[in-house]
């Protein structure tokens, strides 16, 4: 079964990364760093910001769920998204007993930055900007951003999930670590889990001013980053000019997918991901059946859309003969 239904990356660690993992084995009698201290050193180098700004956990949601806990403080209390985005969202805000607030998407499945400005309210406390945004690939212009970032009341947090930031080409889409700098209610999340391929040891990290980072990291548990996978984050910053090589090919059968299925009548609206969104409406669920026969599994959305990850090739491949048989037919 080829598994495009995840947003992993269809390939293994690279050799070293997964040399330095076999070497790490031998020690996981100890506790871990939890500090995470050299790690946190070298994303500091790499992003250019200070070590105090930076909270790691178990994967972006890790991160997200602390900060959720510790700025959700009342029952009432909103998180505000878009939807459909991130599945996890919805859980995240109930676990931290908070009330979600979802703003439909707008025309292209983008997010409409105004919508989500006007539904801001008293108990909202948290914001995110899923971008690129999960499921539909799509992305908020930089400049659009800013302006929604400087509408948002001081007493907001926002959060920027930049979980797929890596497979962006479009210069159009800003970097959060160049619009957090000036912006103290502004919070990025990231991943090791897509573009890195560490998705099985679970670790990601936000990026924050100091005040912020700090309640953060109040909220973690205690060696909650694990040894091998702080291991696996330090190997891949060493290997990163390889693995943004993966990357960019992974981008490229992005582009060669997303034209054969515009090819066929399907087109996906523009995605900066590793995934693309098809708006199937009523026949995702079937078109979800179909390619789980033909050995692929993807996201069904009922009545929505499905989201296919880019995997390899053929993977790909067996998934557009899928497509090909609900095309619109002429």
């Amino acid at each position: 079964m080829h598994q495009l239904s995840a947003n992993e990356n269809p390939y293994p660690p690279l050799p070293s990364v997964a040399a330095a993992l076999a070497d790490a084995a031998d020690r996981v009698n100890r506790y871990p760093d939890r500090f995470s201290t050299e790690l946190t050193a070298r994303l500091a180098e790499r992003l250019a910001v200070p070590a105090a700004h930076l909270a790691l956990g178990a994967g972006s949601v890790g991160v997200l769920q602390h900060l959720l806990q510790t700025f959700v403080r009342e029952d009432g209390d909103e998180v505000l998204y878009a939807w459909p985005s991130f599945e996890a969202y919805p859980h995240l805000a109930d676990i931290a007993r908070g009330v979600s607030v979802r703003v439909p998407l707008g025309p292209g499945a983008v997010h409409d930055l105004g919508a989500m400005a006007a539904a801001i309210g008293e108990r909202t406390r948290v914001v995110v900007v899923c971008n690129p945004n999960n499921p539909t690939g799509t992305t908020v212009p930089g400049s659009d951003l800013e302006r929604f970032l400087d509408r948002v009341p001081a007493g907001v947090l926002v959060v920027l999930d930049e979980a797929y930031r890596e497979f962006v080409t479009d210069p159009l889409v800003a970097d959060g670590t160049d619009l957090y700098r000036d912006r103290p209610h502004v919070v990025v999340v990231r991943t090791f889990s897509k573009a890195y391929g560490l998705a099985g040891l679970r670790i990601g990290y936000a990026i924050a001013h100091e005040p912020v980072a700090a309640r953060i990291r109040s909220a973690a548990v205690p060696f909650g980053v694990n040894s091998a996978a702080q291991t696996g984050a330090v190997a891949s910053l060493d290997a990163e000019a390889e693995l943004l090589a993966r990357v960019g090919a992974l981008v490229k059968e992005r582009e060669r997918t997303a034209q054969a299925l515009a090819d066929l009548g399907l087109p996906a609206p523009r995605s900066e991901a590793n995934f693309l969104w098809l708006e199937l409406g009523a026949r995702t669920e079937e078109f979800g059946a179909a390619c789980a026969e033909a050995g692929v599994a993807v996201r069904a959305f009922p009545g929505e859309g499905a989201r296919l990850t880019i995997g390899t090739p053929e993977a790909n491949d067996t998934a557009l003969a899928v497509a090909a048989a609900f095309a619109p037919r002429s």
